[in-house]
């Protein structure tokens, strides 16, 4: 009797315990797929990073654990194919892709509906086929504040820019976006004009042997806008061939507007040799990639715009590139 008193009286205290103190609810689990076309350049390898780390931050504060599985094309549409196939066999709950081809990303996407998983494009879009989401910087707005900064820099210097437009990847629908946000400007305003567009597929080589070849053309040339400063040096290079690599403030300074501010552009921008260019924020893409992540497992709006969830980049000259801050290509080792 006196053993049943004491379970009785232990049994009544494990209710009030329980009723006085809050049920934990354990954290729900969501493994993220992610298919990289390629991790060749910084910003990749800050984009991987900052995802992780920001899926600590977020997905506690959500009650999610994430995990990732990230894999690699090494720039060929086909093996991107079959990574996101192995992804979605390996049953994971989200499938991203950094696309390789806009075109070719569409057969992706449709595999993993068929499956039932969401898929996130993000940094590049895709071409016909809409994904779950859209996740990446504002490329028309990026280039559209770069070309009115730089116009607003030639005019108040005097000079009316004719320019050599050195285009992206036309695979690539941020570079398609960024030589539309660049012809806006040139259209609206009277102090840039473009006299040539040299096609480059994201081929540093490229950008060498296409601005030599359009300064040997074009003699009367007197700036560029760059669709991505990722292949300074070759620029670089072409620019001293021909006599025309000098700094801001030099009679034979070439005005350059470029796009990103990536890592080895950082230097040439403090020296005066890039004069603007607005921020490719990787941090900022991230969070959001992870932000947008998790409202789709909990069954929510991300509340994306018809673009996409896009976070929007900064100008940034000389004058402020010491200023700025968070500045990725600046704090990311």
């Amino acid at each position: 009797n006196k053993g049943r008193r004491i379970m009785k009286r232990f049994n009544l205290f494990s209710v009030i315990v329980c009723l006085l103190v809050p049920f934990q609810v354990s954290a729900s689990d969501l493994t993220i797929g992610f298919s990289w076309n390629s991790v060749t350049q910084p910003l990749e390898r800050a984009w991987e990073d900052y995802m992780v780390s920001e899926a600590k931050v977020q997905g506690k504060a959500a009650g999610v654990n994430i995990k990732w599985v990230f894999n690699v094309a090494d720039g060929d549409p086909s093996r991107q194919a079959n990574n996101i196939e192995d992804l979605i066999t390996q049953g994971v709950d989200i499938v991203s892709a950094r696309a390789e081809d806009a075109g070719a990303i569409n057969a992706s996407i449709r595999a993993a509906k068929s499956a039932g998983v969401p898929f996130i494009t993000f940094d590049r879009k895709s071409g016909s086929v809409a994904p779950t989401a859209h996740v990446g910087g504002d490329s028309y707005d990026q280039a559209l504040t770069t070309g009115r900064a730089f116009a607003d820099l030639l005019g108040s210097k005097g000079v009316t820019g004719k320019c050599i437009e050195l285009q992206g990847a036309l695979t690539d629908i941020n570079a398609v976006q960024r030589t539309k946000g660049w012809a806006e400007v040139v259209n609206s305003r009277s102090e840039v004009s473009t006299i040539t567009q040299v096609p480059t597929e994201w081929n540093p080589e490229l950008f060498r042997s296409g601005l030599a070849n359009a300064l040997r053309a074009n003699p009367d040339a007197n700036c560029a806008f760059i669709a991505s400063d990722f292949a300074i040096t070759a620029v670089q290079a072409a620019l001293e061939e021909a006599d025309k690599w000098y700094p801001s403030g030099h009679a034979k300074h070439f005005w350059l507007a470029t796009q990103d501010v990536l890592p080895g552009a950082v230097p040439l921008m403090e020296a005066g040799y890039i004069d603007v260019s607005t921020s490719y924020d990787a941090f900022a893409h991230s969070q959001e990639m992870v932000r947008v992540a998790i409202a789709i497992h909990k069954g929510e709006n991300p509340g994306c715009s018809a673009d996409g969830c896009l976070a929007k980049g900064r100008v940034v000259t000389p004058a402020t590139i010491g200023t700025i801050e968070n500045l990725w290509s600046k704090s990311y080792k």
